[in-house]
């Protein structure tokens, strides 16, 4: 049941996605892909990804039969972890312009990294810092693509 769930999800995303990305302005000068190229690559992958779920739930139906008899009852400490992580990406949506890119998603990942991969603080703190600066540079730099910069100079 809960690879349906998740099956829907992502096919409601897609369509947001992909809806979100017609809003996108075609400009009529420079690139003759324009600036939906890449959001559109995400959602194609998005509903490939989702085309790949819906065929290993059609594949795994007979085995659910058997499988149903040893059900585990609902973890809710998985639940309030997954709704923390919802939480925590909504509170870093809403603070990535004011903060900009590489303070918000270093955060983010440290936070996520701190919990999920407790106790190795240099290996976290290097990986989110390290990955945050790289993609920002390679976004901004080499890509030209334009990345909030919020309270950096840079």
């Amino acid at each position: 049941m809960a690879d349906r769930v998740i099956l829907v999800c992502i096919a409601v995303l897609a369509a947001v996605y992909f809806y979100a990305t017609a809003q996108i302005p075609s400009l009529e000068i420079g690139d003759p892909l324009g600036p939906k190229a890449f959001p559109r690559l995400l959602g194609i992958a998005l509903v490939i990804t989702g085309g790949m779920l819906a065929m290993e739930i059609w594949r795994a139906r007979g085995k659910k039969v058997e499988e149903s008899a040893d059900a585990k009852p609902v973890d809710w400490h998985v639940i309030m972890v997954l709704g923390v992580v919802v939480v925590w990406t909504a509170l870093y949506f809403s603070v990535f312009e004011l903060l900009g890119y590489v303070i918000a998603t270093s955060i983010y990942l440290l936070a996520l990294m701190a919990y999920f991969h407790p106790g190795k603080w240099m290996a976290n703190i290097l990986s989110s810092v390290l990955f945050c600066v790289g993609s920002y540079v390679m976004f901004n730099h080499v890509l030209g693509v334009n990345l909030t910069k919020g309270i950096l100079p840079f």
